[in-house]
């Protein structure tokens, strides 16, 4: 009696650790990011970034331009709160080669 009573004491248990609700499940990522649109007139760029999550969003321009010599630039960081709107402006001397704009949280 005592040799069964030391094995049930000392058997790992197989149960499970809690109800099945009470586990833990990956939480999905929540959305995030503004949508933007950019627009190039010559040597100058704007873009217009509008945020529709409940998170801010932080963008800035980048502008990349097509001269050597023509120095790139990027935007001061801009805080897009949730369902606002932001324009973004930069421009070159001469021509412009790409513009993009970054997002963080």
């Amino acid at each position: 009696m005592l040799v069964a009573l030391a094995l049930v004491v000392a058997a790992p248990s197989a149960a499970p650790q809690g109800p099945p609700h009470a586990r833990e499940t990956p939480s999905k990522p929540r959305p995030f990011g503004s949508e933007c649109r950019t627009g190039v007139a010559g040597s100058h760029v704007v873009a217009y970034c509008h945020n529709p999550y409940p998170e801010t969003d932080r963008v800035r321009l980048h502008v990349e331009c097509d001269r050597w010599w023509d120095i790139d630039t990027d935007s001061r960081p801009v805080d897009a709160d949730a369902a606002m709107t932001v324009r973004l402006t930069g421009r070159c001397w001469k021509e412009v080669r790409s513009v993009w704009v970054s997002h963080q949280r």
